[in-house]
């Protein structure tokens, strides 16, 4: 299979990167963070972005903060208190920063033609990685049959009309994160993955410009929304979650009143100075598909004024997991984001190719220099994961001018060695230090669980891509949501829910 971005004659390039927070890693929040209510951490398939020009890419994994999206967090649940009303904005997904113009509108829009059916709180899906993908024959048709899967809410249309890379992650994340919640009781066991659920969205009319659709390069091209109308309607009651979740999370019960509202593209162009709402399309293997991705990183560029690069950086992959997770620390710490970028799979990443010379450039006039810290050890073991293989760390040396570090895993500890003073930290020790002195029996216990899990599991996971690995580090943020899922019983989440309130 053949990818666009990463450079090369039949070289892997996949557009389906997400931007990150350093460069060449998708920021957790960009891919699911963890944090308000313990056992149902905040997902955020996509990259979070902090603006363009400070360092770009931001991944996982949500639409850009920057640009003021109403849809932050298209793959799970809002940041915070999952499902608090506080959370669903005004159409069930959390309420947008308000921007000194209407630019929230229109990638607001754009979030909800390409990823509202993953909207933040409404909707966990999945889909069998073996279904095959569904290309269109132009772009333009690409970004329309999109559209159609949306109003008809058509979660399986709706990802196998995705680039077959981005299909993937959001797929892998979902299916597990489903399943997980089910174990856990958050979700009923017979929720539909493959429906949307407490949401609705109706499309009416829309048009493109194809005249005016921009093609960027041979798989590149950016289509035009000028017309047409979006119904959005939530109805937080038509969550799949189950009765005992609801009880302990919310016990004076959700305050779920149905919402709706109509927005007309025509009017916000007319109000973004005639500008239209940009949707990147891709083209891998003659068929074209729309990318959330490179939607991004497009509007990124629109808003710093910036022109895609004319080449891409080219992938460069190592021998094997461990080489690939050492190479790829040792280039951080040399400043080196060129092999940051080599370094990163074509495939799940190829917008970042696209992008890289650009980034290397900003990169070198932010005066990036090297931090003088070399890598002088570091042992690892490998597990497999679905699709990919992760690594985990046994022993790490390093040393910076004379002085030497050490951290090594010990069983449910990490001990940490410097200036010839030595520290352990285990799960027992964390789950005191978070909950306090006064924490009940049963959230001691859930709080170990999860440390102890995380400790045990938490890794850089690696994909394979023509014989060569890469670091993916989309899986990598995505994988730690699942693993501290994985870490809990059911009674530990309502120990946790208790402790919290």
């Amino acid at each position: 299979m053949t990818y666009p971005g990463s450079g090369g004659q039949g070289q892997p390039n996949d557009p389906y990167q997400q931007p990150g927070g350093q460069p060449g890693y998708p920021q957790q929040g960009g891919y699911p963070q963890q944090g308000g209510q313990p056992g149902y951490p905040q997902q955020g398939g996509y990259p979070q972005q902090q603006g363009y020009p400070q360092g770009y890419p931001q991944t996982g994994p949500q639409p850009t903060q920057q640009y003021g999206q109403p849809v932050e967090q298209p793959f799970g649940r809002p940041q915070g208190d999952p499902y608090g009303q506080q959370q669903f904005g005004a159409y069930g997904y959390p309420a947008p920063e308000q921007p000194k113009k209407r630019k929230g509108l229109v990638i607001g829009v754009v979030a909800a033609v390409i990823a509202v059916a993953a909207g933040a709180g409404v909707t966990v899906w999945a889909l069998n990685r073996g279904s095959a993908p569904a290309g269109a024959q132009s772009p333009t048709a690409a970004a329309t049959s999109l559209v159609n899967a949306l109003g008809q809410g058509d979660v399986a249309g709706l990802l196998t009309g995705l680039a077959p890379a981005e299909r993937d992650l959001m797929t892998t994340l979902n299916s597990e994160t489903t399943k997980e919640l089910q174990r856990l009781e958050i979700y009923k066991a017979d929720a539909d993955p493959n429906k949307l659920q407490g949401f609705e969205l109706k499309t009416e009319g829309l048009q493109f410009d194809e005249a005016g659709a921009e093609k960027v390069n041979d798989h590149l091209t950016i289509t035009k929304l000028v017309a047409g109308k979006l119904t959005i309607s939530s109805d937080a009651s038509k969550l799949p979650l189950t009765e005992e979740f609801i009880e302990a999370a919310f016990p004076r019960g959700l305050d779920a009143k149905p919402q709706t509202e109509t927005v007309d593209i025509a009017e916000i162009v007319k109000d973004n100075d005639g500008k239209a709402i940009r949707i990147a399309t891709v083209n891998v293997d003659g068929e074209w598909y729309p990318s959330l991705f490179y939607t991004i990183a497009d509007y990124a560029l629109q808003e710093s004024d910036n022109s895609w690069p004319k080449t891409p950086i080219a992938a460069k992959g190592a021998d094997s997991p461990n080489q690939a997770v050492r190479e790829m620390a040792e280039a951080g710490l040399d400043a080196n984001l060129e092999r940051v970028i080599e370094l990163l799979p074509p495939d799940e990443m190829a917008v970042i190719h696209d992008l890289g010379p650009m980034l290397v450039e900003m990169a070198k006039k932010d005066g990036a220099e090297p931090t003088g810290v070399k890598i002088t050890k570091l042992e690892t073991e490998t597990t497999e994961v679905e699709g990919a293989t992760k690594v985990l760390l046994k022993e790490f040396e390093a040393e910076m001018e004379g002085e030497k570090v050490s951290v090594t895993k010990d069983g449910e500890c990490y001990s940490a060695e410097a200036q010839g003073e030595r520290k352990k930290f285990c799960a027992d020790d964390a789950a005191a230090e978070i909950g306090g002195k006064r924490m009940k029996p049963e959230a001691k216990k859930a709080l170990t669980n999860l440390v102890k899990g995380m400790i045990a599991n938490t890794g850089v996971v690696t994909t394979q891509v023509d014989g060569k690995w890469y670091v993916s580090p989309i899986r990598s943020l995505t994988d730690i949501q699942v693993t501290a899922l994985k870490s809990l019983d059911p009674a530990d989440v309502k120990a946790l829910i208790k402790m919290l309130k």
